[in-house]
C-alpha cells in the first residue's frame, strides 16, 4: 500500500510534539508533586488527606477535556467522514476513561476521611460515575455491529450525547444538595483558598494537561499506524493470486 509522504512526514511531526510535550509534562509533574507536599499548606479541618485534592481536582478537568474533544471530533467525523478524526476521538476517549478512574479512585479515597464513607450517591458522583460508564460504552458499541463503519457512526453520536453529563456534574453542586463542597477556586468572586493552595492547583492543572496531550499525540500515532496496517492486510487478502 502506498502512504502518502505528507501523512509519513506529518506523523513523524506528531511524534516529536508528543516527546516535546511529554517533557515539559515531566518537569511540571515534578515542580507540582514537590508543592503538594512541600509548599501547599495542610488544610485545618481535614488535614493531610487533603492534599489529594491536588489530583482528583485536576484528573477531573483533564477528563473533561477528554471527553469534550471525543464529542467535537465525532461530530466532525459524522459531518466529514475523516477517519483522523474519528481515531482522535477513539484516543481521547481512552485517556478520558483513564482519568475519570482517577477521580473515581481518588475521590473515595478523600471521601472516607472527609465523610467517612467510601462512596456516597450524591449528585457529583453518581453523574461522574454515570460519565465514566457512558464511554466504557463508546468501545463496546463501536464493536456493537459487524459494520465497522457502523459501529463508527454509533460510537461517534454516544459521544456526543455523553458530553452533555459534563456540564451536569460541574453544576450539580450548585442545582443540588450534595455532599462536595462548593467550588473554592473557579468563582466568580474569586478564589477562597490560600495563594499556596491555588498556585499548587494550577501547576498541577498544568502538569496533567500537558501529560494527557503527550499521551493524546503518542496514542493517536499509534492508532494511525496500527489502521494503517490493518488497511494493508485487507488489501493483501483480497488481491487476487498470481
Amino acid at each position: 500500500m502506498n502512504v502518502p509522504v505528507d501523512e509519513n512526514a506529518s506523523l513523524a511531526g506528531t511524534r516529536r510534539w508528543s516527546v516535546g510535550l511529554g517533557f515539559l509534562a515531566a518537569i511540571a509533574l515534578v515542580w507540582g508533586f514537590w508543592m503538594i507536599f512541600f509548599y501547599a499548606p495542610t488544610e485545618r479541618e481535614m488535614g493531610i488527606v487533603q492534599r489529594i485534592f491536588y489530583v482528583h481536582v485536576p484528573s477531573a478537568l483533564v477528563a473533561y477535556l477528554a471527553f469534550g474533544i471525543v464529542a467535537l471530533c465525532s461530530l466532525g467525523y459524522l459531518w466529514l467522514r475523516d477517519e483522523r478524526l474519528d481515531a482522535i476521538s477513539v484516543c481521547a476517549a481512552e485517556l478520558g476513561v483513564i482519568f475519570a478512574t482517577i477521580v473515581l479512585v481518588t475521590g473515595p479515597l478523600w471521601g472516607k476521611i472527609a465523610w467517612g464513607a467510601w462512596w456516597v450517591w450524591d449528585a457529583r458522583t453518581s453523574f461522574t460515575l454515570l460519565l465514566w460508564f457512558i464511554y466504557v460504552g463508546y468501545f463496546v458499541l463501536r464493536q456493537a455491529t459487524e459494520d465497522p463503519e457502523r459501529g463508527k457512526r454509533f460510537a461517534a453520536v454516544l459521544g456526543i450525547v455523553g458530553a452533555v453529563d459534563i456540564p451536569l456534574i460541574h453544576m450539580s453542586v450548585q442545582w443540588f444538595r450534595t455532599q462536595h463542597p462548593k467550588p473554592v477556586v473557579l468563582k466568580p468572586e474569586g478564589p477562597t483558598a490560600a495563594p499556596e493552595m491555588v498556585q499548587t492547583l494550577l501547576v498541577n492543572m498544568l502538569a496533567l494537561t500537558l501529560l494527557f496531550f503527550s499521551l493524546l499525540l503518542a496514542r493517536y500515532v499509534v492508532e494511525r499506524l496500527s489502521r494503517r496496517i490493518d488497511a494493508a492486510r485487507v488489501a493483501a487478502q483480497l488481491r487476487p493470486a498470481a
